[in-house]
């Protein structure tokens, strides 16, 4: 007869296993064979109920962090990522290994703030310095930890591959190298997308908000088309998507992408782009893409017009992205969680699962809106202050000064040589 070696049940591990068997797919669902759908599910108004009351009370915090502006902004989406991560960091998790090793999970979370500083100092340093400007002293303390900010960062992580190397313990070899793969694959995931989301949020929260809206309309939209019309299988990693859904939500994405374009635009304070890290309101010339073009409305009645904003032009693509290839996100998601026979990444948010459960199509929503905004927006919105603004931005004051006078003693050459 074989022996046991389990260790004995302690605290830790029952909450493990309470956890796992949380996120356990329901017995029906199992045996359904991919054919439970919304309108065959008995308890689909309860669940309606439940995750329509989350959906109201999350869309009033981010309404309210719009409100307060880009850092609140910015400040949301660390949190959302540190959640994230947490959620992916324990899908793997074995609280009966982790109990003979002391500290591995702090070394994980010493990778992702490593990962944060790299990725936030890059995008956030010319800004830091356009905030310190006043501050002489403090100045030059900023300009020199962003001068030195990649030598940090590597050296931050090789004193994490170092406590790795040092902290491996026999017999644990495979569990160890597979969290290490683990912990990286997450930093991967979670800082790709996230890069291009704050990039996009001091852009101009525009470019935030309306990606992530679409991405919340599809997914309402979808949820009540499914719930209501939903009986033709979409696909079998998700077995509660239909093609009724998808289609129903695609027509409303792309209708809600035009109207929200035009309402968001109307506002300087969504559209202005963010050169530091202050808070307020901002104020500027709002571009020829948020300046209304008048189109007539009835062409044998050149009177009745109707104003559009160009940007709702592009709008429209990020629309069709939302509601045809976004949700691939979700399946992917999906796929990942039948994998690891789990039903979602967390419980934090009832009705929805995780957080991670939330943001999975919104990662590859906002690749693609910073992807489109630089490949398609910013050569049509080129002005001398956004030139000036950008070439500014990455030099330090000695060198605005060296600047301004080389560009003055071009001038004057080209006016004497024309005389």
């Amino acid at each position: 007869m074989q022996k046991d070696n389990s260790a004995p049940s302690t605290p830790t591990s029952a909450r493990a296993r309470h956890r796992r068997r949380s996120n356990e797919f329901p017995a029906d669902e199992s045996k359904t064979n991919g054919h439970l759908l919304l309108v065959n599910d008995h308890n689909k108004y309860r669940s309606m109920w439940i995750r329509a009351f989350s959906s109201l009370w999350m869309l009033g915090f981010f309404l309210l962090v719009i409100y307060l502006g880009h850092l609140y902004v910015l400040a949301m989406v660390v949190i959302i990522q540190i959640f994230m991560a947490r959620e992916l960091f324990n899908l793997l998790r074995k609280a009966h290994e982790d109990k003979h090793l002391p500290g591995f999970r702090l070394l994980n979370w010493h990778f992702y703030f490593t990962a944060m500083l790299f990725v936030y100092g890059r995008i956030l340093s010319h800004r830091l310095v356009n905030t310190v400007t006043s501050d002489k002293i403090f100045y030059r303390l900023v300009s020199r930890l962003i001068k030195y900010q990649m030598v940090i960062c590597y050296f931050s992580y090789i004193a994490g591959f170092m406590w790795f190397i040092l902290t491996l313990k026999k017999k644990m070899y495979k569990y160890q190298f597979g969290q290490f793969a683990w912990t990286h694959m997450i930093l991967i995931v979670v800082f790709t997308q996230s890069a291009f989301t704050v990039a996009n949020i001091f852009e101009g929260i525009f470019w935030f908000l309306l990606p992530a809206s679409l991405i919340a309309v599809n997914d309402v939209a979808a949820y009540f088309f499914g719930f209501f019309f939903g009986k033709t299988p979409l696909i079998k990693i998700s077995p509660k998507k239909t093609w009724e859904g998808f289609i129903g939500a695609s027509v409303a994405t792309t209708i809600s992408a035009f109207v929200l374009a035009n309402i968001y635009g109307s506002f300087q304070w969504l559209t202005c782009p963010r050169k530091d890290l202050s808070t307020g309101w901002l104020h500027c010339d709002p571009g020829p893409l948020f300046k209304p073009e008048y189109y007539p409305l009835l062409p044998w009645l050149p009177s009745t017009e109707i104003a559009i904003l160009p940007v709702q032009w592009h709008a429209l693509w990020l629309g069709l992205f939302a509601s045809i290839i976004a949700p691939f996100g979700g399946f992917f998601a999906s796929g990942f969680k039948r994998a690891f026979k789990i039903k979602d990444f967390g419980d934090s948010i009832p009705g929805h699962g995780g957080l991670t459960d939330r943001m999975d199509c919104q990662m590859v929503m906002a690749v693609f809106a910073y992807i489109y905004h630089q490949s398609f927006v910013v050569p049509q919105d080129y002005t001398v202050e956004t030139i000036m603004s950008e070439i500014l931005s990455s030099l330090t004051l000695e060198e605005q000064q060296i600047l301004y006078m080389k560009l003055g003693q071009i001038l004057q050459e080209r006016m004497f040589g024309r005389n």
